[in-house]
């Protein structure tokens, strides 16, 4: 079903400098011209916020604080749409926008590619001897590396993906592109675009363990898997295996994986996320020499804001036609 003219939308004033053009572009195609801007600080007029049917929670704002935005937004009486800049959509503000019967939508796999770039490039630093090679250039050393510390080579070695969505299914496709062989751990069955040597649902995770050379982690935050990657977990990965964590950091045990790379139970680990953020001052993982971080950063890119446009404006026409809408947010975990 059609839906009749769609009321104001609401964007930021940086948003519109941005895309304005595009949006008044597809708005227009659909009888619609009404935007309305918000600020950091300043107020919108009742009139202006009345009309306020969608409202885009970009990144701009957020960095410079998004408490006016959602004060703004809970005032507005007849929004009816959010969309949000980011993937994991979580806390009580959104369930109180969902309360209120509003849709909400996120922008899930605008930044999967370069999180899946990150987190396979930190899996070359490791496979790789760089971390040698740069500290001998720091100090200025000729120190060739030689048999009998040669590395492994990478061809030929098991990544196995716990969380084959969108991030996944870029780290799968670069995996394979560098000869591993990939095993992918999902409740869903195989797609067309799951670029995957094998498929397995969560229940058989333990069997695998022993098998991986490399557990990447990009799978969501639930009550199935906050704390999974436990002390059972790291004592039936192999002692050269390493871990990959862009998802969130409650999914693993820290002090489980502190443990382990301190027994060398596991040879190292990247990590972009942690139990709480930022990480403190004096945790044991700055340090740790076989431990690569990140301040849950691995998405930055240039390019995202143009990812989530393009989801906001799809979404905006499917709204419109009446089609199902992309990343639709039904209930907060």
């Amino acid at each position: 079903m059609v839906r009749s003219k769609p009321g104001g939308v609401m964007v930021t004033k940086t948003f519109f400098e941005r895309y304005g053009r595009r949006v008044e572009a597809i708005m227009g195609e659909h009888g619609s011209d009404q935007i309305v801007l918000i600020s950091d600080e300043e107020e919108i007029d009742d009139q202006q916020l009345a009309s306020v049917e969608v409202a885009v929670f970009s990144r701009d704002i957020f960095i410079r604080g998004s408490e006016h935005f959602f004060q703004t937004i809970n005032q507005a009486e007849n929004l009816r749409w959010l969309h949000v800049f980011h993937a994991g959509v979580n806390g009580s503000r959104y369930q109180a926008l969902l309360d209120r019967g509003i849709t909400l939508t996120s922008s899930a796999g605008s930044h999967a590619e370069p999180i899946a770039q990150t987190a396979m490039a930190a899996l070359l630093w490791f496979a790789r001897p760089f971390a040698h090679w740069r500290q001998a250039q720091q100090e200025r050393r000729w120190d060739r590396i030689i048999t009998p510390d040669e590395p492994r080579d990478l061809r030929g070695q098991t990544l196995v993906v716990f969380g084959v969505g969108a991030i996944g299914r870029h780290a799968c496709r670069i995996a394979q592109a560098l000869g591993l062989h990939v095993i992918g751990v999902r409740r869903s069955p195989l797609r067309p675009d799951d670029e995957v040597d094998e498929l397995h649902p969560p229940s058989a995770m333990n069997d695998l363990l022993p098998r991986a050379d490399w557990l990447f982690l990009s799978c969501a935050l639930t009550e199935q898997t906050r704390g999974l990657i436990d002390e059972a977990v790291f004592d039936r990965l192999p002692n050269h295996a390493h871990l990959l964590n862009v998802s969130r950091g409650a999914v693993v045990d820290e002090k489980a994986l502190i443990v382990a790379l301190q027994r060398n139970d596991i040879a190292g680990a990247y990590l972009d996320v942690f139990e709480q953020e930022p990480l403190s001052n004096d945790s044991v993982l700055w340090d740790m020499p076989q431990v690569l971080l990140t301040p849950h950063n691995s998405s930055v890119s240039n390019g995202n804001d143009d990812r989530v446009v393009d989801i906001f404006l799809e979404n905006f026409v499917r709204r419109q036609r009446g089609e199902m809408l992309l990343n639709h947010v039904v209930q907060i975990e």
